[in-house]
């Protein structure tokens, strides 16, 4: 373990003096907000990692005593594997209702040094716009994409069924070409290598006689998909919800293909805009309900309520309900609903109302 990584207990923001529980929520909030399948950001993945060994440690009341008496060093002869092991990640956001992939698999890619795998398929985003209703409540929603799968005619060979395609005699079913150059220099001799795609065969390795008609050739086509998903209570703005093995195919039928990446967009709502887990919303009063007083009745994500207006209210104040806003993710809080009060400047008068408003006038002269 390297002395310049930080503090475990700064990692995770809390006191030395922490209990189980403490570390426990704190790791929680943090890996929900950093996992690297749903932050976009360049240091998502670093940031939980750092977050992950935090845990490890802090969790363990051996491994927590070590590094509490002798830092870094204390527990400098465990491995990745003797950090983690005994921790199941899946089980530890089990009661928030739905598979967010702290399973094995984001473990194994994280912490363990594995032999590399086979190039698979390229990962898909789709924008996914989602009413603030449902973003309320959670629950399900279809999700419709195209992406590039392989041909079910010729399952992915891009030949015609009942035929074969041989090796491609430019490159010897290699796909590339490589060229090769040997001279001398001044400080001695070089080999120039130069490695380019096969003209022939366009990197396939194979020729076609007989190309599939359906897919001509390609081995891939086009296809129209569409997927029910999950949407969390309190989704945020920009989460990103993967969905493995939906995304692009591998280069090879021996490869699993890509992932799909759900971005979660607040769908327009003509009641509210939202901001986080607050709902804003602008009303419009008289200059008498202003300075006297009133009462609104305003829609909020649970139906219908009245709010009171006081006397002498002014341009712009904002009247705040606590806990009418959108539920924050992971989390039984609430943010809220903040009514931003205008007030309306009659540009016509009757003749009744400009003798009241000229009587008010002259007594405030």
């Amino acid at each position: 373990m390297a002395e310049s990584k930080r503090d475990y207990y700064e990692v995770l923001g809390i006191p030395r003096d922490a209990d189980e529980k403490a570390i426990k929520e704190a790791f929680r909030k943090l890996a929900i907000k950093y996992h690297p399948d749903r932050n976009k950001a360049a240091d998502a993945e670093e940031r939980f990692k750092e977050i992950a060994e935090a845990y490890a440690v802090l969790h363990d009341p051996q491994k927590r005593q070590q590094y509490d008496t002798r830092g870094f060093a204390g527990i400098g002869d465990y491995s990745t594997e003797d950090l983690f092991s005994g921790i199941d990640f899946g089980d530890l956001f089990s009661d928030l209702g739905f598979d967010i992939g702290f399973g094995g698999s984001i473990f194994d890619r994280l912490f363990r040094h594995r032999r590399q795998a086979p190039s698979r398929g390229d990962d898909l985003q789709v924008r996914l716009e989602v009413p603030l209703d449902l973003i309320n409540t959670g629950g399900e929603q279809t999700v419709r994409y195209s992406r590039t799968v392989s041909c079910p005619a010729c399952h992915g060979s891009g030949a015609k069924a009942g035929s074969a395609s041989s090796s491609c005699p430019e490159c010897n079913g290699t796909g590339q070409k490589v060229l090769r150059q040997e001279g001398n220099r001044d400080q001695g001799e070089f080999i120039f290598q130069q490695v380019t795609v096969c003209p022939l065969c366009h990197g396939q390795g194979q020729l076609i006689d007989n190309p599939c008609p359906r897919c001509r050739g390609r081995g891939q086509v086009e296809q129209d998909e569409s997927l029910t998903i999950t949407i969390p209570t309190g989704a945020e703005e920009g989460m990103a919800l993967r969905i493995t093995a939906h995304g692009m195919p591998a280069p090879n039928s021996n490869s699993a293909p890509g992932d799909l990446f759900v971005i979660i967009h607040s769908r327009a709502d003509s009641r509210f805009q939202r901001l986080g887990t607050d709902l804003w919303r602008e009303e419009q009063i008289s200059i008498a309900d202003a300075v006297l007083g009133t009462k609104l009745k305003v829609p909020t994500l649970d139906g219908e309520v009245t709010v009171k207006v006081p006397a002498g209210t002014q341009p712009d104040e904002v009247l705040r309900l606590r806990g009418k806003g959108l539920p924050y993710y992971g989390n039984k809080d609430r943010g809220s609903l903040n009514i931003r009060i205008q007030i309306h400047i009659p540009e016509k008068l009757s003749r009744k109302e400009r003798d009241l408003y000229e009587r008010l006038q002259a007594l405030q002269g």
